[in-house]
């Protein structure tokens, strides 16, 4: 047989040489491109060894110039305390610095959470040092997440895309702390791209949790989260948009805030996430108590804020709110009916609960209202709305971490997939199903406007809810213990305790009250979750082996009541604290 003067078995392998030869040409081209990759990753580990090494020298220099600064009495003091000996000149804002950079380094050797060094903080601390008005941050070492632009320096969120592309000025919260005497010294870890509550990437590595390396540091301020909590640093920032700040802070045992969206500038802070409205991201402190987060948040209101970036609405800290000593109206959920907590998780609000009543607080049950529709057909959508077009075209040219293929591969399956596999999973698993359905785009600008209007509804629905109660604030869970690694990518569900409040935009942060028990573990052994799918099977075995570790709740205001949330966390943390 012929076709136009060509036999069948020539054509054939002609076919067969050029579609050889195609692939070829593609695997040579990856390969290229994968080397390029690596050969970018390896510069910017080479970079991140260098400047531990000019930690390491700085330091040595500093020792050799002062032999009798003893470290462990700087490193005792809470930022309060610390902040008063640095102003009254009892003790020196360079032999402050110092032991914190030397104490960084030991505890990046033990957990690998830091991701840069900045040279210039020692020139900037004789800047500080010269100003008229010291500021309340003055002398006080800062860390800041790697996705903090500070000038001439990488904000990379641990792709590769955004190496060897250093910002052209700080952002305006680094520009604000300078200007309150704060000297920022380290960058901290990130999980790729940050849209993970793990702490991974393929750049710089995991960073694990100090208490017990085969748990998750959380994320995505996780290297924060990590440095703090082993005392490497004693005020830091994170960002925040599913609950980056406060569950890296409840898995590692501190506290951590969330403002209201717009209440701290966020211009000059890299996200992975631009563009969608829906679930409100913001930045925020972690320290290893309230207080440090009261002061900080006290210096950052300033007119300096206000000034450098006039969205910030000018509200100066409310003193007056934050010192009342009036009894609070306190709702209360030791469950959101959505994911089923884990026991320490439900113990921690109970127990909270009783010891806020013993001390003259009104407790009142409250239920929040359709979470599951807040997560997925809020949340997720929301965040997604492009159905992950923007995020993707981060990983252009890239490596996936594997604590985030799943994630990832799951965002790129095409849209009528996504469809016919919702309706295949719908019978067995509902919740899968409900996720399929919303991770697709949006389609048109009128499905997201609309979108845009149920996201409102929904806020106006939870504080019609709220204010037919009365109350002032809420008690109630946050994930904990920490999440054994690996964990957290195939778990996203687990944020619907967190993800709430972005998608609300209300002040939220997090207080450790509590240890996992022995008791605790055992009941774990009987967690069913509430839809007996793979997700809860997930859950359970992500915080098994826990016994000892830190177990937190989450406080919540309304918008714009940020001193209420605080003056509540302190509350929370001084019974906490007279209780253990």
């Amino acid at each position: 047989m012929e076709i136009q003067g060509l036999e069948v078995a020539p054509l054939s392998a002609l076919l067969l040489g050029g579609s050889v030869a195609a692939l070829l040409l593609l695997t040579l081209r990856w390969n290229r491109r994968k080397r390029r990759i690596l050969c970018k990753m390896e510069r910017a580990r080479r970079r991140r060894q260098a400047a531990l090494e000019h930690m390491e020298r700085a330091v040595q220099r500093f020792k050799q110039e002062n032999p009798g600064v003893n470290p462990g009495p700087i490193l005792s003091l809470s930022l309060v305390e610390l902040t008063e000996k640095i102003q009254n000149g009892s003790l020196s804002p360079e032999s402050v610095l110092y032991t914190y950079i030397e104490k960084a380094l030991e505890v990046h050797k033990d957990v690998n959470c830091l991701t840069d060094f900045f040279p210039e903080c020692e020139a900037q601390l004789q800047d500080a040092k010269k100003q008229n008005n010291k500021g309340l941050l003055y002398g006080v070492p800062i860390s800041i997440k790697d996705n903090f632009n500070y000038k001439g320096h990488d904000s990379s969120m641990g792709l590769v895309n955004f190496l060897e592309r250093p910002s052209s000025e700080d952002c305006v919260l680094v520009q604000v702390l300078k200007k309150q005497g704060a000297v920022p010294f380290v960058k901290t870890n990130v999980p790729q791209s940050m849209l993970n509550f793990d702490c991974s990437n393929l750049i710089f590595g995991q960073t694990v949790n100090p208490m017990r390396h085969k748990k998750s540091s959380g994320g995505s301020s996780g290297g924060e989260a990590a440095l703090i909590t082993s005392g490497g640093s004693i005020l830091g920032f994170g960002s925040d948009i599913g609950g980056s700040v406060r569950l890296p802070s409840s898995f590692c045992g501190i506290c951590g805030f969330k403002p209201t969206g717009n209440r701290l500038s966020k211009r000059g802070i890299s996200t992975s996430a631009q563009g969608q409205k829906t679930v409100i991201a913001m930045v925020g402190p972690l320290a290893r108590d309230v207080d440090s987060v009261v002061l900080c948040m006290r210096a950052l209101l300033c007119d300096d804020m206000f000034r450098l970036d006039p969205t910030v609405p000018p509200i100066p800290f409310n003193e007056e709110v934050y010192t009342s000593p009036r009894p609070l109206r306190v709702g209360y959920y030791e469950t959101d009916g959505f994911t089923m907590p884990s026991p320490s998780m439900k113990r921690a609000v109970l127990e909270m609960k009783l010891l806020l009543e013993k001390a003259g607080h009104t407790l009142v049950a409250f239920t929040p209202p359709r979470v599951e529709y807040a997560t997925f057909e809020l949340c997720s959508r929301g965040v997604l709305s492009d159905g992950g077009a923007t995020l993707l075209d981060k990983f252009k040219g890239d490596l996936i971490d594997p604590n985030l293929k799943q994630q990832i591969q799951c965002y790129r399956i095409p849209r009528v997939i996504k469809t016919l596999l919702s309706i295949i999973a719908k019978p067995l698993f509902p919740r899968l199903s409900y996720l399929l359905q919303n991770l697709r785009d949006m389609g048109s600008i009128k499905e997201l406007w609309k979108h845009h209007v149920e996201a409102e509804e929904y806020r106006h629905e939870f504080i019609a809810r709220w204010k037919e109660l009365d109350l002032d604030v809420m008690l109630c869970p946050v994930p904990s213990p920490a999440f054994t690694i690996g964990y957290p990518g195939r778990l996203s569900v687990a944020v619907s305790y967190t993800i709430l409040y972005n998608l609300l935009d209300f002040p939220a942060g997090v207080v450790p009250v509590t240890a996992v028990t022995t008791e605790d573990e055992k009941d774990l052994k009987h967690y069913k979750g509430y839809y007996k799918d793979p997700w809860d099977k997930l859950f359970r075995e992500a915080v098994e082996g826990s016994v000892g570790l830190p177990a937190a709740v989450q406080c919540v205001a309304l918008p714009w009541e940020e001193e209420l949330c605080l003056r509540f966390m302190k509350e929370v943390e001084t019974l906490a604290r007279e209780q253990n």
